[in-house]
């Protein structure tokens, strides 16, 4: 009987082994920051109150694009802009290494970090520094460009193939008295090697790739494939005025020509308000637009470009057109957002604002910020920025805040702040009221023991409930669903599906609550991402599409094959990647689609073809697509580009495993581990080739190792509990699925190995207990139905 169980269930789980950059939870931190780069999505539309289901797109930029022509073009008649630009971090974003540039010390200073002792020196005119290079040895380098200038300031190295590398030493332009005016390493409690990627001569610290696009106008990357190398062009070194109001070519034409007309030639218009003007209602102290906002907000959609942690999907950027037609931006994702969606990592902004009341209500970015100096539109007092529209007779008051007067500042309790690069504070911009309540529930941090450390998040929650009765905000947060969906709680399918169909909250919520539905899907569930799908938001197409590869072919291609031709890239290429595997059940009406939005795939992967990453995403397409031959070349080059890509030499086992070559699977498999022998994933992998191979009591050894290299994997434990069932170490499999079923209880295979394992040694109590429970969660699963019968209900 233990055979017998132990054979269906590793069929099955071998069976649907295949993809893992596809699958669910298999080599998570890998995949899941390929998944991020590239193909995580996330836009919301504006509407204080409304749904957010509204069409992001406009179809068309509103005039041609022409050619870039500088800023000095723009001076003559925007004077004062111009000026306002000058000195600005905008216009310091990049320079070149003079001594009216240079911020660091370079007269002979050392620093030393890990047993390394760098020297910063000068050369007649030029700047140098004497640190490690690409092979361990120590180097004098010449700095070519600065990057940046407050609160630091990073210096840039031209290596060969036309790579422009930052260094990790930057300089603290601080004052003294802030603690700045020294150098500092950006990884100050790692020792960073040569041969690490985060070395600043690694793939981490490139310019050309991590860095240009945003700090410099009309920037070309130009990376050849061919021969590894770029020829990196800007028309301007900075952030000028064409960044964002994009070339201006034909507005200098029109404004020569004195032509009439309101066609002024701009590619488009960044006036987000239009004749719509802020109105303070008395009755509730905040301020709102006298006009209903027509079309979603250019603003965030420009400056997203670049304040947001997102992936390219084009080399061509396209000024007017919404963010997810050249870009990819995260969602609220475990890493980068807390479960309430507070900034964890560094993620620039967008995707916070996105989930504010003021962005829905219709606030922009130049309603807060000088789009030109970026300075803040007050007279430098911070709070002076929310009293524009929240009056401060009713909230400036102590009534309000319980603080004594003038010792805190609005943003301190709603916009907390983060520091990034050790010493840059950056403020949350989703305007959030303090919870520390969620605190206590989903270990968010929370602006009163951000400041109150000494104290507890439960006497937050106390001092908030005696100051307003109850806690502000207390109202349901989506911060429950998310996190229970990240940790598949009992409340998980509840929860998420609830907050899927709230459609007053933000659309990057609930695009990344759909991708945390909990499978095997019910109707309530398909029906949730045929409206997803349907949505006017790209964000919650893209998020619907994605949760697709669960579904059998025929109703994928039903669900998948109208978005091929969506008006938006991003969306295009997310249908074609989930089509892929799927083609030849295509109509002969979406082929032509589908060959359209492949080839925008495709070239969504070749326009970052110096990352491992997206060698990877190519080669799992070309796999699906059936052409094996190509696809190995895809997951070589990738490790090509970076050895340690874990994905991508899992990838590649597995196109060996396709073609019926086991031993060259495990071949591949054990030269990763001879470089990362410590990675969970890779144990794992090769634990399921011996499987396959026959060969379970080593196949065991390995299983165990990924089990025990990541506890909190669950599919990890699940197979490595199978096979000890399979080996008649039923006892031990069972305490294991207990156990992990006591941390996620609305996992499906956990469960139902519970039920089925309890229920072929004899324990049909403990069997019924655990199918009671799938049937709780699946009442309309025909599988969970009959598993039930069988046991008498």
């Amino acid at each position: 009987m233990i055979g017998a169980i132990a054979d269906r269930l590793l069929s099955k789980l071998l069976s649907c082994e295949g993809s893992v950059v596809s699958k669910r939870r298999t080599n998570q931190v890998a995949i899941e920051f390929c998944r991020t780069l590239l193909f995580s999505a996330c836009l919301v539309l504006p509407g204080c109150g409304q749904s957010s289901d509204r069409e992001v797109a406009d179809p068309e930029p509103d005039y041609e694009q022409g050619t870039f022509v500088g800023s000095p073009a723009c001076a003559g008649c925007h004077e004062t802009e111009h000026d306002l630009w000058r000195g600005s971090h905008h216009d310091l974003a990049m320079q070149e290494a003079t001594a009216q540039s240079v911020l660091g010390n370079f007269n002979d200073e050392e620093f030393s970090n890990y047993g390394l002792t760098s020297r910063f020196f000068r050369r007649g005119d030029e700047f140098w520094v004497k640190t490690d290079n690409a092979s361990g040895g120590i180097e004098d380098f010449q700095i070519s460009y600065t990057f940046g200038v407050d609160p630091l300031q990073q210096y840039l190295i031209e290596l060969s193939g036309g790579r422009l590398q930052a260094l990790s030493i930057a300089w603290d332009s601080r004052s003294t008295e802030e603690g700045g005016q020294r150098w500092f390493h950006l990884y100050p409690d790692e020792a960073i090697r040569h041969d690490d990627p985060l070395h600043w001569t690694g793939p981490g610290q490139n310019w050309n790739y991590m860095c240009a696009e945003c700090h410099s106008t009309d920037l070309q990357k130009n990376y050849s494939a061919t021969d590894n190398t770029y020829a990196t062009t800007w028309s301007e070194i900075d952030v000028a005025c064409e960044s964002c109001h994009g070339p201006g070519s034909a507005h200098i034409a029109w404004a020569e020509n004195g032509s009439p007309g309101s066609n002024s030639g701009l590619v488009l218009s960044l006036d987000d308000h239009g004749s719509a003007r802020w109105q303070m209602n008395q009755n509730t102290g905040i301020a709102e637009l006298s006009e209903l906002p027509m079309r979603i907000q250019r603003q965030p959609e420009a400056c997203g470009r670049c304040h947001s942690r997102r992936g390219i999907i084009t080399t061509d950027y396209e000024y007017g057109q919404p963010l997810m037609d050249t870009h990819m931006p995260a969602l609220l994702e475990p890493g980068l957002y807390y479960a309430d969606g507070q900034v964890l990592a560094e993620v620039y902004v967008y995707g916070s604002f996105l989930q504010s009341k003021m962005y829905r209500a219709g606030v922009t970015c130049s309603d807060c910020h000088d789009p030109h100096s970026q300075e803040l539109k007050t007279d430098g007092v911070v709070s002076n920025v929310c009293s524009q529209c929240h009056a401060p007779t009713k909230f400036a008051r102590t009534e309000h805040h319980f603080h004594e007067p003038n010792t805190v500042e609005c943003v301190d309790c709603h916009m907390p702040s983060s520091n990034y690069m050790v010493i840059d504070a950056r403020r949350d911009h989703s305007f959030r009221i303090p919870r520390p309540g969620l605190s206590v529930a989903t270990a968010a941090p929370n602006a009163c023991t951000n400041c109150h450390s000494e104290q507890t998040d439960a006497w937050a929650v106390t001092a908030i409930d005696n100051w307003y009765g109850k806690s502000p905000g207390s109202e349901p947060h989506y911060a429950l669903a998310l996190h229970a969906g990240r940790n598949q709680a009992e409340s998980q399918r509840e929860l998420v599906g609830k907050l899927i169909d709230a459609s007053n909250e933000p659309g990057i919520v609930r695009a990344t609550a759909l991708g945390l539905m909990a499978q095997p899907f019910t109707t309530r569930d398909i029906e949730r991402l045929r409206q997803g799908l349907q949505s006017g938001d790209p964000l919650l197409r893209v998020s619907a599409l994605r949760m697709l590869v669960a579904l059998p072919p025929d109703a994928r291609v039903a669900l998948a094959a109208p978005l091929l031709d969506d008006s938006v890239r991003g969306v295009r290429i997310t249908a074609a990647s989930v089509l892929a595997v799927v083609r030849d059940y295509l109509p002969s009406t979406s082929m032509a689609a589908f060959r359209s939005a492949a080839t925008e795939y495709k070239a969504a992967q070749q326009s970052v073809a110096e990352r491992p990453e997206s060698h990877t995403n190519l080669g799992n397409f070309l796999r699906d697509l059936g052409d094996l031959d190509a696809a190995e070349q895809a997951f070589a080059q990738a490790l090509i580009k970076q050895p340690h890509w874990v994905a991508a030499r899992i990838n590649l086992a597995d196109l060996h495993r396709l073609r019926g070559d086991n031993a060259k699977s495990i071949d591949e498999l054990e030269q990763g581990l001879a470089l990362d022998p410590d990675d969970a994933s890779i144990h794992h992998a090769i634990g399921l080739a011996m499987i396959r191979g026959g060969d379970t009591d080593s196949a065991l050894t390995y299983l165990a190792k990924a089990a025990e290299a990541a506890p909190d994997n669950i599919r990890y434990i699940y197979v490595y509990a199978i096979g000890l069932h399979s080996l008649g170490q039923t006892q031990k499999a069972l305490e294991l699925l207990q156990s992990i079923h006591g941390r996620h209880p609305a996992d499906f295979e956990i469960a139902w190995a519970l039920a089925t394992i309890n229920r072929d040694i004899g324990e049909v109590e403990r069997a019924r207990k655990y199918a009671r429970l799938l049937m709780a969660e699946h009442p309309d699963d025909e599988g969970v139905r009959q598993l039930l019968q069988s046991l008498g209900n």
